[in-house]
């Protein structure tokens, strides 16, 4: 059953974004970047909800206060990366804008990427770190000063299920240099969502966000030490036989 109903997500997945990435691209020259932003976010809402009629995947979201609260506050998210879910639900649950920093290879994806490219997005090549990092910070302030807040995922890839991936500071360095508060956000959507697997099964979904830290004054590695001993011992708290 759960692999017919993977199936059945992928190919809705695939019929939906086929018209709506195309509506992108036509329209996106006649549209201000917020705009196209919402659009496809609209899409992603798309995915969750029929990951949740199809899949049988929920949400349970905990710590949305710790969000801040002002129209232009910025603020740099760090999330634990562990499948494709949480890429998917994060513009769904945030009162801001986001952009995420990515590799500039998801651009050349049919339709998915073609819409991305659309998007005020921070595309790099990992190929050369020091000029990415400066694009991750200037467009990263910019976008910022305009309200829009920068996701990240500090282990850089997806990580099975109880284990830890190498935190990489590149977030941290982004917030300090833009002097904005890093939040720390824990996922658990391995237990649905194995990475890298095809075969999803139903379930709850724990996303829980702590609280901001400050980055005035800090060093980057530490700053990072202090993000992933919050999420790592969240993700004990909530998946707790997956570290047994």
């Amino acid at each position: 059953m759960n692999l017919i109903r993977s199936v059945l997500h992928l190919l809705w997945l695939i019929v939906t974004v086929i018209p709506w990435a195309l509506f992108v691209v036509v329209f996106s020259y006649f549209a201000s970047s917020t705009r196209i932003y919402w659009w496809c976010a609209g899409w992603l809402r798309v995915a969750v909800h029929s990951g949740t009629f199809i899949l049988g995947i929920h949400n349970r979201v905990t710590g949305m206060d710790n969000l801040p609260a002002g129209a232009k506050d910025p603020a740099v998210l760090l999330v634990k990366h562990q499948s494709t879910w949480e890429t998917f639900v994060m513009p769904t649950l945030m009162p801001h804008p986001l952009a995420y920093v990515f590799k500039k290879e998801l651009l050349h994806v049919p339709f998915f990427g073609w819409a991305m490219a659309r998007m005020d997005m921070i595309h790099i090549d990992r190929g050369q770190r020091s000029q990415a990092f400066a694009k991750v910070v200037t467009q990263g302030q910019r976008l910022m000063a305009d309200g829009v807040w920068v996701i990240m995922f500090p282990e850089g890839t997806r990580i099975p299920r109880g284990q830890v991936g190498q935190y990489k500071t590149g977030g941290t360095r982004l917030a300090i240099e833009a002097g904005v508060p890093v939040i720390p956000i824990a996922v658990t959507s391995a237990k649905c969502w194995p990475s890298k697997a095809f075969i999803k099964k139903p379930g709850v979904v724990d996303i829980s966000i702590g609280k901001p830290i400050a980055s005035a004054g800090r060093e980057p590695e530490e700053l990072m030490q202090e993000v992933q001993a919050w999420i790592e011992a969240e993700m004990r708290r909530l998946d707790p036989e997956a570290y047994a």
